[in-house]
């Protein structure tokens, strides 16, 4: 039994100018519907139906049928029945398939999945539909609205409600007219969501641009006591601006999944460097981030080995790895010479509530302050301040502190609060806190540019010889950086200098924190990211071809 494949795609589109070859991923919109019909595995001929030149040319391109449209069949008000009719007299095949080229996310497996439907159950027509159930009211004949349902139920439990999708319409031959393509026995082919988009308006295109861009992205990331929690925290950020869920591999010898909180994102948990290679081996990913401090070179050939075509993108890597990476980010770093490694703040990832937030008003006298070493505290920086602030001295100043998840002996820390100090752990909204301080103690890392961003005058700290080189965290950008391990009488010293502060010194800090560029971090790294995601993903569509 012979089936052809029917492309419809005249000159005149109205609401879109010249729709049928807008560029989606690099290609005319019409070529996908192409695509379709040659990788099917029972459609064996493909004729398109146009009166456009340029239709002519890319059927001469795709080595596939061309049908000169007549004008008559190209009004506004011609029907498909009609050009499909017309369309009978090229070919002698029994099933017909419709294919509208507006419908660029379908799959081939959907395409031919119907058609088997068709053929195995006897259907005389087989049309695409979406499951797309809704409350919805109608109109009577006396105009009267009325509920178009039985009973008012969330969206899932609602009754199936098929809306045709146009992507395609299979139909025998002898049930083609003028009128219709409809056969006495009509059935219906679920798609997804994603493969019932039908560009009808600008805001389509862009949808079907969005979803055609849409690379399988995989992160691998560590954290715990050592290591600190921020690789944690910026993984999950950046997965949330994803399009799709990423899978978020982790070392289970290193981290716990506890860490991760209650992230909804697909954690996948591996033993070792040798059980990531088997995932990888069984997946195939357009974009993978590494998010675990210096990789070796041999690690980073690894991953090229397993995945050739994938682009590989290092955060705070300063190992030999970098060499391999497509991309490297090192926002808490400064200055490189390599093209490919993005150093400073302006590649800072802000998380999301603080671009809520507004930097603080420098107050009068000091009266508040926050002491927070991020989701570990190694060093118990923590405690150190702990033990000095006890002292009666301290008593008219109020004091929180913030304990983080991967923080040692959290219940005995708890119960030194007092009436003059507030210990909170595992902060949900913690620029909430920091907007209430007047001053902060904080390590060198990504809790120094929370700070910096709601411009609260910080003394920081670092963990490690690791920190001690983060170079934006500094006195000349309106830190007040104590060094690595500072002694208890310096500590002691510093916190009595910055509770002394006039109002115009910590202006002074205040203006410098917040004149850097930290909350178009986010920005500029997802326009590095999308730029090399695009190279792929364009770079794997010309490959199909």
């Amino acid at each position: 039994m012979k089936i052809a494949a029917i492309i419809p795609a005249r000159a005149g589109s109205v609401g879109i100018p010249n729709k049928n070859l807008r560029l989606i991923q690099g290609r005319p919109m019409i070529d996908y519907a192409i695509d379709h019909a040659l990788n099917s595995h029972y459609i064996q001929e493909v004729y398109l139906s146009s009166d456009s030149a340029a239709m002519n040319i890319i059927a001469k391109q795709r080595q596939i049928h061309f049908i000169e449209r007549p004008k008559s069949l190209c009004q506004n008000d011609t029907t498909l029945d009609a050009v499909i009719a017309h369309a009978l007299a090229y070919t002698q095949a029994e099933i017909i398939v419709t294919m509208q080229p507006t419908s660029p996310t379908l799959t081939v497996q959907s395409l031919d999945g119907a058609i088997e439907k068709m053929l195995n159950e006897d259907w005389d027509t087989m049309i695409s539909v979406v499951n797309d159930p809704h409350l919805a009211w109608q109109k009577t004949d006396v105009g009267k609205l009325v509920p178009a349902y039985e009973k008012r139920l969330n969206r899932q439990y609602l009754p199936a409600w098929y809306k045709e999708t146009g992507a395609f319409l299979i139909t025998k031959r002898k049930y083609i007219t003028q009128d219709s393509r409809l056969g006495p026995k009509v059935g219906v082919y679920a798609l997804s969501s994603q493969e019932a988009l039908d560009i009808d308006t600008f805001a389509d295109l862009q949808l079907a641009r969005l979803m055609m861009h849409d690379p399988k992205v995989a992160f691998y990331v560590n954290g715990n006591h050592q290591r600190g929690l921020g690789h944690i925290y910026r993984a999950l950020e950046l997965a949330d601006e994803m399009n799709s869920k990423p899978d978020i591999y982790y070392d289970t010898l290193q981290t716990s999944p506890d860490i991760f909180g209650s992230t909804t994102h697909h954690l996948i948990g591996v033993h070792g460097l040798s059980d990531l290679y088997e995932h990888i081996q069984k997946t195939h990913y357009d974009l993978w981030i590494n998010d675990i401090l210096d990789t070796s070179i041999d690690y980073m050939l690894g991953l090229r080995a397993l995945m050739p075509q994938t682009k590989i993108i290092n955060f705070e890597d300063d190992g030999e790895g970098i060499l391999a990476a497509d991309l490297v980010i090192n926002a808490l770093y400064e200055n490189s010479r390599l093209a490919h490694v993005r150093t400073g703040p302006a590649y800072y990832l802000a998380p999301k509530l603080f671009l809520l937030y507004q930097p603080i008003t420098i107050a009068p006298e000091v009266k508040s302050i926050l002491i927070a070493f991020g989701g570990a505290d190694p060093q118990n920086y923590t405690d150190q301040l702990l033990e000095l602030i006890q002292d009666p001295t301290y008593q008219k100043y109020q004091f929180t502190v913030v304990l983080g998840r991967a923080k040692q002996h959290v219940k005995q820390l708890l119960t030194k609060q007092s009436d003059h100090l507030r210990i909170v752990y595992d902060v949900e909204n913690m620029p909430e806190l920091m907007s209430q301080a007047d001053l902060a103690f904080t390590s060198r890392g990504r809790t120094a540019y929370e700070l910096a961003m709601l411009g609260v005058p910080t003394v920081s700290i670092a963990q490690n010889a690791r920190e001690e080189a983060h170079r934006f965290i500094s006195n000349e950008n309106g830190f007040y950086y104590l060094g690595f391990q500072p002694s208890q009488h310096l500590l002691k010293n510093t916190l009595d200098f910055m509770l002394a502060s006039t109002p115009e010194e910590r202006q002074a800090w205040h203006s410098k924190l917040i004149q850097h560029p930290l909350r178009q971090g986010r920005q500029h790294l997802m326009h590095l990211i999308n730029e090399l995601t695009m190279e792929e993903s364009y770079a794997n569509t010309l490959s199909h071809r």
